[in-house]
């Protein structure tokens, strides 16, 4: 029998013996090997994702406006379509704050250098899927058990 089991971020003990993961390896790796030119391009990106948001956000504010109900103004299909016009915008407003709240969750994880790192399982999140979506949590095995 065989007990595996973490102590702190950086040590595994298996069986009594304790290994020591170093948080920067040679070459300028980290702990979730990526290249520190790697995690900056990450960040930057999260970084122009997020100002692309919010930038959006201003934008559509005046969608989501309330809609009058004066049937002498605006007839009624027209206000009708202000209205489902005005749930779609809410609808993007909450996808967008959303996306902010990972974009921001990805940005503290650069912080504290677990960026890349599952946070189930500690191994690495592959950079394809970095790649695809800088604010991941889960590598591609984690997240499938997780879908299940």
């Amino acid at each position: 029998i065989v007990f595996i089991f973490r102590d702190f971020a950086t040590s595994w003990i298996i069986a009594g013996a304790v290994l020591q993961l170093p948080e920067i390896t040679r070459g300028g790796r980290s702990r979730n090997n990526m290249l520190d030119t790697e995690i900056t391009r990450f960040r930057q990106r999260l970084i122009e994702l997020r100002s692309e948001l919010q930038a959006a956000a201003v934008a559509s504010a005046a969608s989501s406006e309330i809609v009058e109900l004066d049937q002498s103004k605006v007839g009624r299909l027209s206000r009708m379509d202000a209205m489902q016009a005005q749930a779609m915008a809410l609808a993007s407003s909450q996808r967008r704050q959303h996306m902010l709240g990972s974009i921001e969750a990805a940005l503290r994880r650069i912080d504290k250098k677990v960026y890349g790192l599952c946070q189930s399982c500690d191994g690495p999140i592959g950079i394809k899927r970095l790649e695809f979506d800088p604010t991941v949590r889960l590598c591609i095995g984690c997240a499938s058990d997780a879908e299940r």
